[in-house]
């Protein structure tokens, strides 16, 4: 018997769950855009939820769809090959992002425990999102022999990459703020905190635009507009945050782009 998937590539589906994607996006938007979703520093001022894990064990189980839903479908995949460049794409920009989000960067943060309600739902996005992008990738995208040298998969890359790399940077920078075992906020310095109070969450959204460029796919599209709204209205929230808690923050950094907003 075997175990293998043998699955075909159903159009009006791809649409059907991008789209929902993209309702979900304007739906965070309008839910957090004047009021911060409740966990963070932001629950202080707001009611507190009663079921919390700790921030590890929480981000670890939140993130681990998000790489193992899309390792399977590659996995189970028939013929199980990583020839068709949607696979490479998948696995070497998708699943290395959520690999570090998943067995990496749960380990070494230093954040508040992390309400249920939350967790729940974001373990169900990474299930659908992860999902959405293997199904599409493996079973559906479709590239010519030289899409590795067009410009929108290696503008897409470099945007990825510097994305990724902007993200990993600013969430040590945000570790360091901390001794291990202290919850207390700090103003963070350095990087791309002296421009913008959002470093990390600015990071995360130019990678998820370049890997969208990059395989040039309505899925991927949905996802980084999603990101976007999602903790673009986060990052808002911390700016004025740090404006209303510390006297001295400076005044010129903006929340989330640079010398912009």
């Amino acid at each position: 018997m075997s175990w293998r998937l043998s699955m075909q590539c159903f159009p009006s589906l791809v649409l059907a769950l991008s789209s929902l994607l993209g309702a979900l996006a304007l739906l965070q938007l309008s839910l957090y855009l004047r009021v911060p979703s409740r966990y963070g520093k932001h629950e202080e001022r707001l009611c507190r939820p009663r079921g919390r894990l700790p921030a590890r064990c929480a981000w670890f189980l939140q993130e681990l769809p998000s790489f193992l839903v899309p390792a399977l479908l590659l996995a189970l995949r028939s013929p199980p090959r990583l020839e068709p460049l949607g696979c490479r794409l998948l696995c070497c920009l998708f699943c290395w992002h959520y690999f570090y989000r998943t067995f990496i960067y749960p380990f070494f943060t230093r954040g508040r425990p992390f309400p249920l309600q939350l967790l729940f739902f974001g373990t169900l996005f990474c299930i659908y999102n992860g999902f959405l992008q293997g199904y599409y990738l493996i079973y559906c995208a479709e590239y010519p022999n030289d899409w590795c040298t067009d410009i929108r998969f290696t503008s897409g890359l470099l945007l990825f990459l510097l994305g990724m790399g902007i993200n990993i940077h600013s969430d040590l920078l945000l570790r360091q703020l901390r001794k291990p075992g202290e919850v207390t906020y700090k103003i963070p310095q350095g990087g791309l905190f002296t421009y913008i109070s959002g470093a990390n969450y600015f990071g995360e959204i130019v990678e998820w635009f370049g890997f969208a460029i990059a395989t040039w796919s309505l899925p991927a599209f949905a996802f980084a507009f999603f990101t976007l709204c999602c903790i673009g209205p986060r990052a808002y929230h911390h700016h004025r945050y740090y404006l209303k808690t510390f006297t001295d923050y400076p005044k010129s950094r903006k929340a989330l782009i640079p010398f912009v907003f």
